[in-house]
């Protein structure tokens, strides 16, 4: 009875532990600092190991001086050092997501002492390349499991490693670490500092999390919710959102202002009212593209510096092609309402409709691309208002376009 009663209580302990580690990958560090200040330090510390090492960084800086030496001491020596030496680094770099390097052997033991030395490790840590590095710490070479499987025991590790291995310097951030193993698809990078020594190891799993992450972030912070996740209490999401709309708003007040110039138009021609969302529309949708591309071949690192001007000019082009071809479609369009209301001004208006949908694509697609590269210039994230500049742009060029164009040939 008693033992069904213990291995009841451990079993609750463990579902418990399993839905706390849950809710808080689903939260900002913030809140799930709050949640494991609140638990036993055991506890915490035990919940951190199941964590991408980035988000248990990230979750330490927020815990007290005092809970974060209680959690420390309640894990792994090892585990703890590295906790410790991943704060070292700036946010969104690789060294913020290192777990520590286990299988490290200097360069002079032999391929049997390392098979024994392996048999202990592996019973308490995940093992998949082991590590060689000199007296000073520095990384000279990597082992496989198939090196020590296949290499004579008495042969050396100098012998059998793979000499000057790839490797991540811990300061890089994520998006340039991203590119540089593009085409590297390994379980596991060795991360060194500046000088060459083996600090840490980067799970590719890992990368691929935080990126995904980032990539998120990037989405949301375009309409202003950034680190806002589904259980962030509403004053914080107030306080996320809302600077944003009022950017928004005064944006929305300049498209306004083009549409209030051309009120005397308007009043005249009514049938313009028609068509003014199929010109926003179209040019929004050509400068998303032109954003989109834009932002994936600086993400990718596809972008090389001088070659700016020619995206710009190649998006303006893009931009003409289609701006006339749907201009075409819109302009018969434009052209049968007019006639089937009897205006005199038909062909006018049509041309009208052509003229503004090519001018407003070209402006939208050299905006598209210019305005992040201007954002990254000036030193800001492109991704964080590139869709708010970009929407007001587009508005701005596809109505005035259109009400200046129907002023000069109508009216």
């Amino acid at each position: 009875m008693e033992n069904y009663e213990t291995n009841s209580a451990y079993g609750n302990e463990q579902l418990r532990r399993r839905s706390l580690i849950s809710e808080i990958k689903r939260r900002d560090s913030r809140d799930g600092a709050k949640l494991l200040m609140a638990e036993l330090p055991m506890v915490a510390g035990q919940v951190l190991l199941e964590l991408n090492p980035g988000q248990a960084t990230a979750i330490l800086e927020r815990f007290s001086e005092d809970f974060v030496a209680r959690v420390l001491a309640s894990v792994p020596a090892e585990m703890a050092r590295q906790w410790a030496r991943n704060q070292a680094f700036p946010d969104g770099s690789i060294g913020r997501m290192m777990d520590p390097a286990i299988a490290v052997f200097p360069p002079h033991i032999s391929v049997g002492d390392v098979i024994e030395r392996l048999r202990n490790m592996i019973k308490t840590a995940f093992v998949t390349y082991g590590y060689v590095t000199d007296e000073a710490g520095k990384l000279q070479g990597l082992i496989t499991m198939r090196d020590l499987l296949f290499g004579a025991r008495e042969k050396k590790l100098s012998d059998v490693m793979l000499a000057d291995p790839f490797c991540l310097n811990a300061d890089m951030q994520l998006s340039e670490a991203m590119k540089s193993v593009l085409n590297r698809h390994y379980p596991v990078y060795p991360a060194c500092d500046a000088h060459g020594r083996l600090v840490g190891l980067v799970r590719g799993s890992t990368m691929f999390e935080e990126q995904s992450f980032e990539i998120s972030a990037q989405s949301a912070s375009m309409v202003g919710v950034e680190e806002e996740r589904l259980t962030t209490p509403w004053p914080r999401s107030l306080k996320f959102r809302h600077p944003w709309l009022q950017l928004n708003l005064l944006t929305a007040f300049l498209a306004a202002a083009v549409v209030g110039f051309f009120q005397g138009t308007l009043d005249k021609l009514v049938i313009l009212a028609l068509f003014l969302p199929v010109l926003a529309g179209q040019s929004g949708n050509t400068g998303c593209q032109a954003l989109a591309v834009t932002l994936r071949g600086m993400t990718l690192g596809e972008l090389r510096a001088g070659s700016e001007r020619g995206l710009v000019i190649k998006e303006a082009y893009l931009g003409f092609l289609n701006g006339s071809l749907v201009g075409l479609v819109a302009a018969a369009g434009m052209y049968i309402t007019a006639t089937s209301q009897h205006n005199p001004a038909a062909l006018q208006l049509g041309a009208a409709v052509l003229l503004a949908m090519i001018a407003s694509c070209v402006v939208s697609g050299v905006a598209g691309a210019m305005i992040p590269l201007t954002l990254k210039k000036l030193g800001f994230d492109p991704a964080t208002a590139s869709s708010i500049f970009l929407t007001t742009a587009t508005d701005i060029a596809s109505m005035g376009c259109f009400l200046g164009l129907a002023t000069l040939l109508v009216l």
